[in-house]
Parts: C-alpha cells; sequence; structure tokens
C-alpha cells in the first residue's frame, strides 16, 4: 500500500511540474508576441511550440543527465544530445512551418516578427531547456550530497557503536580480573579466621557498588576513582599486613575533573599483582597530582634486579587499548624499569573538554 507521504510528495512534484510548464507558455506568449498585438496567433503559436520544448526538456532531465551524464557514460551522452538535438530541430522547424501555413495562410508578412526565423525559436526552446537542466542538476548533486551526508552519519554511528562495544569489552574483561584477585584475598582471610574479615567484606562491598554502578557510566569524578583506590589499597595493605611498605601521595585533587571509571585501578592491581618482595617488603609508591586540567599519575613497585619481565597483566593491556580509545592524544603513558623499581606514568590532558566522552 502506498503511504501518503509518497502520495503527497507525488502531488507536490506534479503541480510543480505543472506551474513551470504554465510559465514556459506565458514566457512564450510574451517572447513571440514583441512588435505584434496578434495575441491569438502568439498563444497559438505558443502552445504548439509546447510538446516540442517538454519532450526535449524531459529527454534531457529524465534520460540523459540521470542514465549517462551523473553515471560519468560521456560518449553515450554526447552521441544521444545529439540524436536529441536533432529530433528537436526537425519538430521546431514543423512549428515554425505551423506558423507560416496554418496561422499566417503562407503570408510570411503575417507571422509575428519573432517567429519567422528558425533561430529564435531555436534560442527560446534550448534556453528552456538548459534551465530545466540546471535546474535537474543542482536537484541531483542536492540528493548525492545529502545521500553521502547520511553515509558518513550512519559510518560514524557505526564506529561510534564499535567502539562502545569495544570498551564494554575491555571493561568486562578488567571486572573479572579484579574480582578474581579481591575474592582471593578474602578467601585467605576467611581460612585465617581473621578479624579483620568483616572489614574486608564492607571494602569488598564499596568497590563492588563502584564496578557495578559507576563502571558503567562513560564518566566518574576523580574523587571517586581515587576512593575507589583507597579501598582497594586498604584490602591489600590487609594482606600483605607489615609486609607492605605503601606510599600513597593525592596533591591538588579537583572535584571538577572526571575521568572514565576503572580507569587507574588496572595500575594498581598491576603492582601488587607483578611487584616483588624485595628485603623483606614490597614496596610501592603512588602520587596523583592535578595540574591545572591535567592529572599526573605515577605508580612504582620493587621488583628483583635480575627479573627481565614486564608486568603485561590482562588490566594493563586493556588499559592501553582503553586510552587509546577514549582519550586519543590527550594522554602520555610513559612504562619504565631500571635495576630495582617498575614505574608507570600517565598525563591525562585536556580533561575539561567533551572529547573525552564516550
Amino acid at each position: 500500500m502506498v503511504s501518503k507521504d509518497i502520495i503527497l510528495k507525488k502531488v507536490a512534484t506534479i503541480l510543480l511540474h505543472t506551474i513551470f510548464w504554465v510559465i514556459v507558455l506565458f514566457s512564450y506568449t510574451y517572447f513571440f508576441g514583441y512588435n505584434t498585438e496578434d495575441i491569438n496567433y502568439v498563444f497559438s503559436f505558443s502552445l504548439f511550440l509546447m510538446p516540442v520544448t517538454i519532450g526535449t526538456t524531459y529527454t534531457v532531465t529524465d534520460i540523459l543527465i540521470p542514465k549517462y551524464l551523473i553515471k560519468e557514460k560521456y560518449f553515450h551522452c554526447i552521441l544521444y544530445s545529439v540524436y536529441t538535438m536533432i529530433i528537436s530541430a526537425f519538430f521546431i522547424v514543423i512549428s515554425f512551418f505551423y506558423g507560416l501555413i496554418f496561422l499566417s495562410s503562407l503570408k510570411y508578412e503575417g507571422m509575428a516578427p519573432m517567429t519567422r526565423s528558425p533561430f529564435f525559436l531555436f534560442i527560446a526552446v534550448y534556453f528552456v531547456v538548459f534551465i530545466a537542466s540546471a535546474l535537474s542538476l543542482a536537484k541531483h548533486n542536492y540528493q548525492s550530497t545529502t545521500a553521502n551526508q547520511e553515509l558518513k552519519n550512519r559510518i560514524l554511528e557505526a564506529q561510534l557503536k564499535l567502539k562502545e562495544q569495544e570498551l564494554n569489552y575491555l571493561k568486562m574483561q578488567i571486572h573479572p580480573h579484579f574480582l578474581f584477585n579481591t575474592l582471593n584475598t578474602l578467601y585467605g582471610f576467611a581460612l585465617k579466621k581473621s578479624n579483620h574479615t568483616p572489614e574486608m567484606i564492607l571494602k569488598l562491598s564499596n568497590l563492588l557498588d563502584y564496578l557495578l554502578y559507576q563502571s558503567d557510566k562513560p564518566l566518574v569524578t576523580l574523587k571517586e576513582e581515587i576512593d575507589h583506590i583507597k579501598d582497594y589499597v586498604a584490602l591489600e595493605q590487609m594482606r600483605f599486613s607489615d609486609v607492605l611498605d605503601i606510599s600513597l601521595q593525592f596533591e591538588n585533587v579537583n572535584d571538577t575533573i572526571q575521568v572514565a571509571p576503572m580507569l587507574l585501578i588496572p595500575f594498581v592491581e598491576n603492582s601488587f599483582k607483578h611487584g616483588q618482595i624485595v628485603d623483606k617488603k614490597l614496596s610501592i609508591y603512588m602520587r596523583l597530582k592535578c595540574v591545572d586540567n591535567e592529572i599526573h599519575f605515577s605508580i612504582t613497585n620493587s621488583i628483583y634486579p635480575s627479573d627481565e619481565k614486564d608486568n603485561k597483566g590482562i588490566g594493563l593491556s586493556n588499559i592501553r587499548k582503553r586510552l587509546s580509545l577514549v582519550y586519543k592524544d590527550n594522554h602520555d603513558l610513559n612504562i619504565s624499569k631500571d635495576q630495582n623499581l617498575y614505574t608507570v606514568e600517565l598525563i591525562l590532558k585536556n580533561l575539561k573538554t567533551p572529547t573525552n566522552e564516550f
């Protein structure tokens, strides 16, 4: 069933074309009526010339332009254009003889001055064809531009959805990794029947609340991310007890700055997971400082001098991908290792700009 919108569109097109040809008819009457008062002759002649003009125009606008010119079939376009001009010229000449024979009874002097020469007839007809062709080309150009823009929008939308799916996939990988580490810690305390177990459960509850309800947001405040880190570190302090030597420094924390959730915790996880006890101590030094609209974050953990492995945990691998997707050129990530220390340094830039959202 044809929809109402399609019917209205067709009616509007027919009405528009009708108005155009009525204007052409009256323009012909005005043009050929120059220097004559025989309006009936001029109108009849103009009316007879209309089918030639309409036929030639629609041949160009509905066949030659869309089927050959737009599709860059230039040879066929030129060839059929020549055929069209020959056929239309033939009918224009017939129009001339129509005016001479039927309207002026073979009296050349009785013809309207502007109809006495086929040259003026060619000018009138092909001028209308030229105007209609220009309008048709403008229409095709507009439709092509609109279609290209819609295609670009669809491509961008598909790319955004793909990025969103990729980010969700990366988050799904981070969450089980985080839970695995945390539950292992809790399990160890439960086996020992430690008095710290209820406190650990409370900390874990806070972490799960953050993980389940905050990490799906595109952005969270920096304070929320720091609180999440503190809870995680508190759990690890209970697990490592006196073995852990940790230093946390949070300076000039700006409450208005927002970051992607679960962005910094993989670095912290990897420091505990891959950090090594040297001289009976697991040393971890963490510092976060806000400078204008930037975050400077660094974390260092102790390693054995002979250790050649990099801290390539799942979280660290994912965070590289997330940083490239979310922050693009607005971040610097440097990882270095010397004889005893493994250091990660991250700078997040332009955090108050909307380009950070995803």
